[in-house]
């Protein structure tokens, strides 16, 4: 970055030759959070223990930054906050957002690897009053960040949900702008922790089935990744609706969903399900 810019995220900038933090840091987080009843339509709503808990909510955390820049975002309105306006939301308020009718926080976005010495320091107080923590995310984050991250999921009876994109790099960077390396070096590193509490499954993965690009020799692909780590991990296949620079693609279709399913079980996983069932046409 050269003087005045700012980097990928939109969180950092050079002034005066120096690196300066806008926002994710524990002091100043750029995000919304709500509560969302319980159960909610959570990427891993058919496994995760949250899906029991009615009458209680989730502390959705929506972070308004990503580290990567897809193509068919789906929650891209985030890019209209700017990292410098207003107050923003420290790690300790966050936190305080917590009460007797918590039962979990989801750390999303956008994608909490942008923000993640923020999220850690809300999800370690949130750990210390109960509450359960989860991710989603694209999986980019510092390793040794996702450690900490998988710790306290593992602690509290949480999951990480990763949305594995794409497994062709040439298919990733077209879709996503960034490479996906450290997303598959990320979650081979968090699966080597899953003997360390079978029940509820610590990871989940998902994939959004985008017409004419994530068809279901690539889910093969995943699939067959994922299968080689665990063969019981999780697989959510998410249909896509027109979105960002994609409005002008047709929703996944109810034959693209059911052959990309068929295509993961053929690779080996055994818990596959497609979700976001209402979404899907017949257009194709």
């Amino acid at each position: 970055m050269g003087e005045g810019e700012r980097g990928y995220c939109g969180l950092r900038t050079v002034r005066q030759g120096r690196l300066v933090h806008l926002a994710g840091t524990p002091q100043r987080g750029v995000l919304e959070w709500y509560r969302d009843p319980l159960p909610t339509n959570c990427v891993a709503d058919w496994v995760c223990a949250g899906s029991r808990e009615a009458g209680y909510h989730n502390l959705a955390v929506f972070y308004s930054s990503c580290t990567l820049d897809c193509l068919f975002c789906q929650n891209w309105h985030f890019r209209k906050t700017s990292p410098t306006a207003g107050d923003g939301v420290s790690a300790g308020q966050l936190a305080e957002a917590a009460n007797s009718r918590t039962f979990c926080v989801c750390f999303f976005g956008g994608d909490p690897a942008s923000q993640m010495l923020h999220a850690l320091r809300a999800a370690d107080k949130l750990a210390k009053k109960g509450v359960v923590i989860c991710w989603e995310t694209a999986g980019t984050s510092n390793s040794r960040l996702l450690d900490r991250a998988v710790t306290l999921s593992l602690e509290t009876g949480g999951c990480i949900k990763f949305d594995l994109k794409a497994r062709d790099e040439a298919l990733h960077l077209a879709l996503t702008g960034a490479s996906n390396q450290r997303t598959w070096e990320n979650f081979a590193r968090a699966a080597r922790r899953l003997s360390e509490r079978p029940d509820p499954p610590l990871i989940i993965a998902s994939t959004f089935l985008v017409p004419g690009y994530v068809d279901p020799p690539e889910v093969a692909q995943i699939a067959r990744f994922i299968a080689r780590l665990n063969p019981d991990i999780p697989y959510a296949l998410l249909a896509f609706a027109p979105h960002f620079y994609m409005r002008d693609l047709p929703r996944t279709s109810v034959h693209h969903a059911e052959a990309a399913e068929e295509a993961a079980r053929a690779a080996g996983l055994t818990n596959v399900r497609i979700g976001n069932r209402h979404l899907l046409s017949g257009d194709y």
